[in-house]
C-alpha cells in the first residue's frame, strides 16, 4: 500500500493541472476574501461583528469547491483520458486497492490546502474588516468547517469521476449536483420542497461553514447528509470501477 500511495502522490504532484487547480483555490478564497471584505468596508457605516466578518471572508468558498471537485474529476479521469490508467491497473491489479490510494492522497493534499485557503481568506478579510471583537474559537472553527467542505467537495468530484470517468461530463454533474439543482431545490415549493433543499448536497454541506443550523438540520449534522452523498458517489464509482473494462 506505501508504494501505491508513493505512486499516487507522485503523479498528483507531478501533473500540471493539478498544481494549477489548487493554486486556484487558494487564489479564489484569498482574493475574493479582499474583494468582499473592502467592499463591505466601504460601504457600510461600521465594521460587521466577528462572526459575521468570517462568514464574509469565506464568500470565496461558493468558487473554491468548484476548484476542488475539479481536481477530484481530473484526479482519476485524466488517466482515462490519456489511457494511464491501464498502466495503473497493470501495476496494481486490485482495483480497489488503486482507488483507495487516489482516495487517501488526494483527501490528505485537499484538507492542507484547504486549510491553508481557509486560514488566508479568513486573516485576510479580517485584517481588511478589522471588526471590535473576534473570537479566536469562532475563528478555529470557521477554518475547521470550510477545510472539511472543501475537502469533500474535492472527494465528491473524485467520486463522480470515477463514476462517469469522462472529464467534461463529470464537471458538468459536479457542477449541476453542488451549485445549480441546490439553487433550484431551495424554489421549491411546500413543505417537501423545503425538506428537499434542506437534505441536498452543498446545502446541508454548507452549514458547516456557516455555523448555522437549517430546519431539523445543525452543522455537524449537515455536513453528515453532505458525506453521505458524497459516500453514495463514490461507492457507486467504486462498483462500475470494479465491474466496467479500463
Amino acid at each position: 500500500m506505501i508504494d501505491i500511495l508513493r505512486s499516487e502522490w507522485t503523479k498528483i504532484r507531478s501533473v500540471r493541472s493539478t498544481v494549477w487547480t489548487l493554486a486556484v483555490t487558494v487564489v479564489l478564497m484569498a482574493g475574493l476574501s479582499a474583494l468582499v471584505t473592502a467592499a463591505s468596508k466601504n460601504n457600510s457605516g461600521g465594521p460587521p461583528s466577528g462572526e459575521d466578518a468570517i462568514i464574509m471572508s469565506l464568500l470565496g468558498i461558493m468558487f473554491a469547491q468548484l476548484s476542488m471537485a475539479t481536481l477530484g474529476v481530473l484526479v482519476i479521469s485524466s488517466e482515462y483520458r490519456t489511457g494511464g490508467i491501464r498502466t495503473s491497473l497493470m501495476a496494481v491489479p486490485r482495483r480497489m486497492m488503486l482507488l483507495t490510494g487516489k482516495i487517501v492522497v488526494f483527501t490528505a493534499t485537499s484538507l492542507i490546502v484547504s486549510a491553508v485557503a481557509s486560514a488566508s481568506a479568513i486573516a485576510i478579510g479580517l485584517a481588511i474588516i478589522q471588526p471590535p471583537t473576534v473570537g479566536m474559537g469562532d475563528v478555529a472553527q470557521a477554518v475547521l468547517g470550510a477545510t472539511l467542505y472543501l475537502t469533500a467537495c474535492g472527494v465528491f468530484g473524485l467520486g463522480l469521476g470515477t463514476l462517469i470517468r469522462h472529464t467534461p461530463g463529470a464537471l458538468v454533474s459536479a457542477i449541476a449536483l453542488m451549485l445549480v439543482l441546490p439553487t433550484v431545490a431551495n424554489q421549491l415549493p411546500g413543505q417537501w420542497g423545503k425538506t428537499v433543499a434542506e437534505y441536498f448536497t452543498t446545502n446541508a454541506g454548507m452549514l458547516i461553514v456557516t455555523d448555522q443550523g437549517q430546519g431539523s438540520l445543525g452543522p455537524w449534522s449537515g455536513f453528515g447528509v453532505y458525506m453521505v452523498w458524497v459516500v453514495v458517489a463514490m461507492i457507486a464509482g467504486a462498483m462500475l470501477m470494479q465491474r466496467r473494462d479500463a
